[in-house]
């Protein structure tokens, strides 16, 4: 296993970011809350009391769940917000993309170097994330980062913003097959 980085951020999305309203949907970041800790299940993330937990949007649980099989956990890197940040400017702050994970990292990331998955190191041992994904990334997140008008259809530099945020840049996705606390703190390793 080789060394990743560090969790930095954790959060949830008590709703969807994606809301109806005006000619065109539009992102809005109001719904993730930072959290200290997640737990993440086989159904996804959630946080609180075992007994009454405060469910994750992609949580098969959630009453408007977003839930599709393939996105149970989510995670991005910091140096995909630096190349985000030096492109799109001062409406990208970490964590604006709403991955659950945020992992200090120094380096972009590849699909490719995700295929054997990851080990997050917790208190109660490794807790292993397989099946990674690209999280595609959507042109209500891409307008939201242009500060795009509400009212214009996308245009051309929509379009190239997508494409930029592809292959990982925006994010990825992946499966847990056993429950797992995670908190802030916890070391990520790729797994050979």
């Amino acid at each position: 296993m080789r060394l990743l980085g560090t969790i930095v951020r954790l959060q949830y999305q008590s709703d969807s970011l994606k809301v109806t309203g005006g000619r065109f949907k539009r992102y809005d970041p109001a719904c993730i809350v930072p959290v200290s800790e997640l737990r993440f299940t086989t159904d996804g993330p959630e946080t609180g009391p075992t007994d009454a937990p405060v469910y994750d949007v992609h949580n098969r649980q959630h009453p408007g769940s977003r839930h599709r099989g393939d996105n149970g956990v989510s995670f991005n890197v910091t140096a995909h917000y630096r190349l985000m940040l030096e492109r799109l400017g001062e409406r990208i702050s970490e964590g604006i993309a709403g991955e659950n994970m945020l992992i200090d990292s120094p380096d972009p990331i590849t699909e490719q170097e995700l295929a054997g998955g990851l080990a997050v190191e917790t208190r109660d041992g490794l807790a292993l994330i397989d099946e990674i994904i690209v999280a595609t990334p959507c042109v209500e997140f891409s307008r939201y980062a242009l500060d795009y008008p509400a009212d214009q259809p996308p245009d051309r530099r929509v379009a190239d913003t997508v494409a930029f945020l592809n292959n990982g840049v925006r994010g990825f996705y992946g499966a847990m097959r056993e429950t797992a606390t995670i908190r802030v703190g916890d070391r990520v390793f790729l797994r050979a």
